[in-house]
């Protein structure tokens, strides 16, 4: 069989290919790399030998591929967990924020909370435009008609005040 003709055959057979290996590694971009490392393999083949029959011939190539990646992944969550005493498994920490570091954070932020509240209406919209909605000081200096300067300013006062507070903050922990 020649080269074309596998051609043929691949682009007719492509898509039931795709879906085949997609139920089977239940993966998207990981069926599509089957796919193609499927026609590659059969193509490397066909220059070897003769098939007689290319299209199950192709199929049975990307099954086994398939069949291979699912063993591959069986075999490095086994090894990786394995290969780790379970005291070590145990020891590492967990993403999870600890009951010490959330009430931490709570308590910051209430303090922030209050601490923002006593700046003036101005300095209140300087800190949200730039900090909530990521606008640059000739954005805001425009918006509250003052100049760039001026933002800068006043948002250098504001981080200092919040840097104080988390100062405090810690201090106290």
């Amino acid at each position: 069989m020649s080269s074309p003709h596998l051609d043929t055959v691949f682009l007719a057979q492509r898509t039931p290919l795709l879906r085949t290996l997609a139920r089977m590694v239940k993966n998207p971009s990981i069926a599509e790399e089957l796919v193609q490392e499927t026609y590659l393999r059969v193509a490397r083949t066909l220059g070897q030998r003769q098939i007689e029959h290319l299209e199950p011939f192709l199929f049975q190539t990307g099954r086994n591929l398939a069949l291979d990646h699912l063993r591959h992944l069986r075999m490095q969550s086994r090894t990786l967990l394995d290969d780790v005493p379970v005291d070590v498994l145990q020891a590492v920490p967990s993403d999870e924020p600890s009951a010490e570091d959330g009430l931490h954070a709570g308590q910051l932020l209430e303090r922030l909370g209050s601490a923002l509240q006593r700046l003036s209406p101005r300095q209140q919209r300087i800190f949200v435009l730039s900090r909530l909605h990521g606008c640059g000081y000739a954005e805001i200096a425009e918006e509250l008609d003052v100049s760039p300067s001026t933002v800068q300013k006043e948002l250098k006062l504001i981080m200092a005040i919040c840097v104080d507070v988390r100062n405090r903050l810690d201090k106290q922990a």
